[in-house]
């Protein structure tokens, strides 16, 4: 690829990363709202609330809290370019880890006990789902003999036939980056949680527009990764996201929330033991 059509696609990812975003966002909402026969807000509210908090006086506990939420969107959008680079999977994981990381420095930077208890259970949620991303990639990796998601791109055939197992515990990592129930034990959009809004608890304003605009990054590149299980048909990859992220809402709409103890022995002990057997699969004659 040459200079100009990299600073293009940078420049298609900085910019259609959180316009996605926020259409999947609003999308989430219209569906949720249908399936509890109830009047759900319009399709572009999440941009409206965005706005609305740029728009809001600067309020923050501390000081380390404005740099957190920075490199926390920092993280977000250059894993995201990188996707769109078609660069290496192992990194681009690495960095949206580093991002979770400083988002919760910022929760343990308040004294709030929400954001404190918030902080932990988003550890423990590190703890579930970032062993089960690198699993994935281990077994798109031997699938296709590379971490390059180019050499992923260019494969004669789907993922998904031969790596379903992998793709089942892809869809427990994806269920907690979504903050979807049962798994959404550290920061929630609905009101149910107990925790208020736990990790996010002193975050207001300017900074919590820009924590929530790093989310929408963290959902494409959550999209884009399940997206290579059928990267082979632009329609297969379509029909795939779009039964993926209905069936995310129904299981988030139809349950309760977990504990801890249940998230990590279910989704990370099930997925695990899927993922061995996938990777077993994969690499028999």
């Amino acid at each position: 690829m040459s200079l100009a059509s990299d600073a293009l696609t940078i420049l298609a990812a900085l910019a259609g990363g959180p316009l996605l975003g926020g259409a999947v966002a609003g999308l989430d909402r219209v569906l949720t709202a249908w399936c509890q026969s109830r009047v759900g807000p319009p399709l572009l509210q999440p941009f409206y609330d965005v706005a609305k908090l740029f728009g809001k006086e600067p309020l923050v506990v501390s000081l380390w809290q404005v740099f957190c939420a920075y490199a926390y969107l920092a993280a977000s959008s250059i894993a995201l370019v990188l996707f769109f680079l078609q660069s290496d999977l192992l990194l681009i994981l690495f960095i949206q880890a580093v991002g979770a990381v400083f988002l919760v420095v910022g929760a343990f930077a308040s004294a709030s006990p929400f954001s404190q208890i918030g902080a932990h259970r988003e550890l423990l949620q590190m703890l579930c789902y970032e062993p089960l991303l690198v699993l994935v990639a281990v077994g798109i990796r031997l699938e296709t003999g590379s971490f390059r998601i180019s050499d992923v791109l260019g494969s004669s055939g789907p993922l998904l036939p031969r790596l379903p197992l992998l793709f089942l515990t892809l869809g427990f990592a994806l269920t907690i980056k979504l903050r979807k129930s049962p798994l959404d034990l550290s920061t929630s959009h609905h009101a149910h949680q107990e925790l208020v809004k736990g990790l996010l608890t002193d975050y207001s304003g300017p900074c919590l527009a820009l924590i929530e605009v790093g989310h929408w990054f963290e959902v494409v590149l959550m999209l884009g990764l399940a997206s290579l299980f059928w990267a082979s048909s632009w329609i297969g990859m379509a029909v795939l996201l779009t039964v993926t992220y209905f069936l995310e809402i129904l299981v988030d709409c139809g349950s309760a929330r977990l504990t801890w103890r249940w998230m990590l022995g279910g989704p990370l002990a099930l997925g695990m033991i899927l993922s061995i057997l996938n990777l077993v699969w994969v690499t028999l004659p």
